[in-house]
């Protein structure tokens, strides 16, 4: 049974480029960079930009908050490095907001055996045959706790295997990653946690490295497109995304996908009650393509609350209730 497998010995020996000092790093430690925290990296210029990373936002790079990523560019044919945060930097997120309020154990899903056959690129760029046949849990749920106006709020989001795993090959492969592999269960449980925490903290979290890997991104528009990788064969490389602009009148419901219009109406849910309409929007907006997007954009629209009333001269407000006064205490703390 043939896998994927990585060669970290290629990048082990990167040299230290003159801006690196900039960090205050010394030799000895860019060397603990290219060979322990990010034995993978192919290029010093993706260790600069993990290092960037980290200093605008104050972590400690050597506890490896991010992960360099590679991801197959539709624009330039090939896989390029890209920086995006750990599971863990995604939950240091969640708790520097003070109203973290815990996380639950991973709910599995039944498990599925499936076989994988196909061709992936090794590190020297050649196409290998590959087969494997794998046992894998068919989703996970995992449920993340927030303070919403003084009340212990759950956020439950379901990830599916298929539709998660990461591709070692570019963007028609099919077969898992060494990592997925090996740990099947262990990666997908790290996806169901950026999910939730990404819908329980939409403005604060955002996508983790583990669900970046082995996607497709498009370089001249900077969109990251998802694409699942069960039927990734299916997709030519000269394939884009749609952008077709559709009329909302014009959607016919009854032909787009259960789950989009079940993850859009969890998604008002959610929204409505963190009151964060911007971040609901930004989300969309990265998360679908084409008629979803459409249908989604139309959908949150809808829900929006209204704009209250203009205060005139001679109206009289009535006063808030405590309750009230507590919850806009709350929306003005967590816009901070």
């Amino acid at each position: 049974m043939a896998q994927p497998q990585r060669n970290p010995d290629k990048t082990r020996d990167l040299p230290m480029p003159a801006t690196a000092q900039q960090y205050g790093l010394t030799e000895q430690s860019w060397k603990v960079l290219t060979e322990v925290t990010f034995p993978t990296a192919k290029t010093p210029e993706a260790i600069l930009m993990a290092l960037d990373y980290c200093k605008t936002r104050k972590l400690d790079i050597f506890k490896k908050p991010v992960h360099i990523v590679p991801m197959w560019s539709a624009a330039l044919g090939r896989n390029v490095e890209t920086v995006w945060p750990s599971i863990m930097e995604i939950q240091t997120t969640a708790s520097r907001t003070g109203v973290w309020a815990g996380i639950d154990r991973p709910v599995w899903g039944p498990d599925i055996t499936r076989t994988f056959t196909g061709r992936y690129k090794d590190d020297n760029d050649q196409w290998q045959e590959s087969s494997t046949t794998l046992t894998f849990p068919e989703w996970v749920a995992v449920t993340v706790y927030r303070i919403v106006g003084g009340k212990r709020c759950a956020f439950t989001e379901e990830v599916y295997w298929l539709e998660a795993y990461s591709t070692a090959g570019g963007k028609n492969s099919q077969v898992p990653t060494a990592m997925w592999i090996k740990r099947p269960k262990g990666q997908l449980a790290k996806c169901g946690k950026a999910a939730s925490l990404r819908a329980a903290f939409p403005e604060e979290c955002g996508y983790a490295a583990e669900e970046m890997d082995g996607k497709i991104i498009d370089i001249d528009g900077a969109n990251v497109i998802d694409i699942d990788p069960a039927n990734a064969a299916t997709v030519t490389d000269n394939e884009q995304p749609p952008h077709a602009e559709v009329k909302p009148e014009e959607i016919d419901v009854s032909k787009l996908d259960p789950n989009l219009i079940k993850a859009v109406e969890t998604l008002i849910k959610r929204t409505t009650k963190a009151n964060a309409w911007a971040a609901a929007d930004a989300f969309v907006n990265e998360r679908f393509k084409g008629l979803d997007l459409i249908y989604a954009r139309a959908e949150l629209e809808k829900a929006k609350p209204k704009p209250a009333l203009e205060h005139t001269e001679g109206m009289t407000l009535p006063p808030l209730s405590a309750k009230d006064r507590a919850l806009a205490q709350a929306r003005q703390t967590f816009s901070h």
